[in-house]
């Protein structure tokens, strides 16, 4: 089903046929992957974020391209001494989409809607330090803690805290509502999501007036509608073999930046043979991270021994703990008692980096014997069966949530890791406020599932943007999986 305005269709279709008459005013902005809906507050999909965040939806504060958590939706907080009791203080002549007052009785429904029992919320666990969320006046919230949380600025930046009113809660996956510089204007599945710019802004008016967001997840589509230019841009640019012929075309400029993505061979460790530490041991030694890197990646990417993003002040090189050793990883099986090696599934969702690393993968395996049967998935299907359902084996996935490592405390998570040691340690973490404590306890947790072996740890990823080179205000890193098109502009 496509859910259209009849309108900023003849619009959208005024601007394919007359191409640069529009160019400088609006923007065809494509990725590699279609959302499954569109409610960041009720998915895991990032790329439900990538569309919508800082587009429509806003929450409380937000990442900077450069990583920082600033003011948004709140323009001030204070902190009591205790840590416990948080006051925010919202922003003045805030509306929603349809006309709506944003106002304290929003932020109170979005968080307890977020934190509820019944919660849909893909990121539950960011909420759960608060113990309450009152109203001290139309513009003032004050949330609670249950202990004090040094993350909670942090967590209120993600698109899974944004802001939502009760009255168009229930249709945001099909017509999200938001407080955004751009409004929602169709979603013609499997192709596009358009948006116009929000008239009624309480912020800056963006310089566009409209953009398109394309979905193209085949690397040889992708590469020959950038060349033809019917795109203005792509982010996460997903055939990086052709990377070399953009630099050196002027008509294009090439971003490459970090990204939140830790690229994983995850691990379900709730099943046989996975649930033994010395298979998990002998599958990170099997395994040739650089090898992967170049084959699927053409050499973009930063190889990692544990997850957590190299570029964070806190990370820890843990390489060397799974280098790559075939005879290593065949004694690691035979004492586990499977010299024969085994069967396991590997699925596969549409990212190249999993389909492409994903073969290259499965023959390392084959090499230590292991066999790895290949299950291609569509994005739909790898939330059903593996994120949700658990019914795999083996995956290939990027995390792109920012610093993420309080996943592996969640033992019910889809790798369904249980490490009672770790659960306190990240408890201790959420309570602590003291920079340097923080970053030992960070680092002590990235050696802990480096030591478990819980998943495979590949590389970063890169973030591999192309555009026209007179496009201006494009992320070159990912904090976050946003395109955020109220940053762009053409150059005059």
């Amino acid at each position: 089903m496509n859910f259209k305005i009849p309108v900023v269709a003849a619009i959208s279709a005024l601007t394919l046929m007359t191409g640069a008459a529009w160019s400088k005013d609006s923007v065809i902005y494509a990725t590699s992957l279609e959302p499954p809906h569109l409610d960041p507050t009720a998915g895991a999909a990032q790329a439900i974020d990538a569309v919508v965040h800082f587009n429509i939806f806003e929450g409380l504060t937000r990442f900077t391209p450069e990583g920082a958590v600033v003011p948004l939706l709140a323009k001030s907080w204070d902190i009591s001494a205790d840590g416990l009791t948080y006051t925010f203080t919202l922003q003045d002549g805030v509306t929603f989409h349809d006309g709506s007052t944003f106002d304290a009785e929003d932020v109170k429904f979005s968080l307890d809607r977020a934190r509820a029992d019944d919660s849909t919320n893909a990121q539950k666990a960011l909420f759960s330090a608060i113990s309450d969320v009152s109203v001290a006046g139309p513009q003032t919230v004050v949330v609670t803690l249950t202990e004090p949380n040094g993350n909670l600025l942090f967590n209120l930046a993600w698109g899974d805290a944004v802001i939502v009113a009760p009255e168009t809660a229930a249709t945001l996956k099909t017509a999200p509502t938001g407080t955004g510089p751009y409004r929602f204007a169709e979603w013609v599945q499997g192709d596009r999501v358009e948006m116009t710019r929000n008239p009624d802004y309480w912020g800056a008016a963006p310089a566009l007036s409209a953009a398109t967001i394309k979905f193209i997840s085949d690397p040889t589509a992708a590469f020959a509608a950038m060349m033809a230019e019917d795109i203005d841009a792509f982010d996460n640019f997903p055939a990086p073999e052709n990377v070399v012929q953009f630099e050196a075309d002027p008509r294009f400029q090439v971003l490459v930046g970090s990204t939140e993505g830790e690229t994983i061979l995850s691990t379900n460790n709730a099943q046989p043979p996975f649930d033994n530490p010395k298979v998990r041991e002998a599958l990170a030694h099997a395994i040739d991270r650089q090898a992967i890197i170049d084959g699927a990646m053409f050499g973009y990417g930063t190889p990692i021994g544990t997850h957590f993003a190299p570029h964070n002040p806190a990370y820890v090189d843990l390489t060397g703990h799974s280098d790559f050793d075939p005879d290593k990883a065949r004694a690691l099986l035979a004492e586990a008692g499977m010299a024969n090696g085994f069967t396991t599934t590997l699925h596969l969702p549409p990212p190249s980096y999993a389909r492409r690393g994903g073969e290259i993968i499965a023959a390392q395996l084959a090499q230590v014997g292991i066999t790895a049967e290949i299950i291609n998935v569509e994005w739909a299907q790898w939330l059903e069966t593996v994120f949700k359902g658990k019914t795999y084996g083996l995956t290939i996935v990027s995390h792109t949530e920012p610093m993420d490592i309080g996943i592996y405390a969640r033992p019910g998570y889809y790798f369904q890791y249980d490490n009672p040691d770790l659960q306190g340690l990240m408890n201790r973490l959420n309570a602590t406020t003291d920079p340097d404590k923080r970053t030992e306890m960070l680092q002590d947790a990235q050696r802990v599932i480096a030591d478990d072996y819980v998943n495979g740890y590949l590389f970063q990823l890169a973030k591999i943007g192309i555009a026209k080179a007179d496009l201006q205000g494009l992320w070159v890193n990912a904090p976050t999986a946003a395109i955020e098109i109220g940053a762009l502009s053409w150059a005059e």
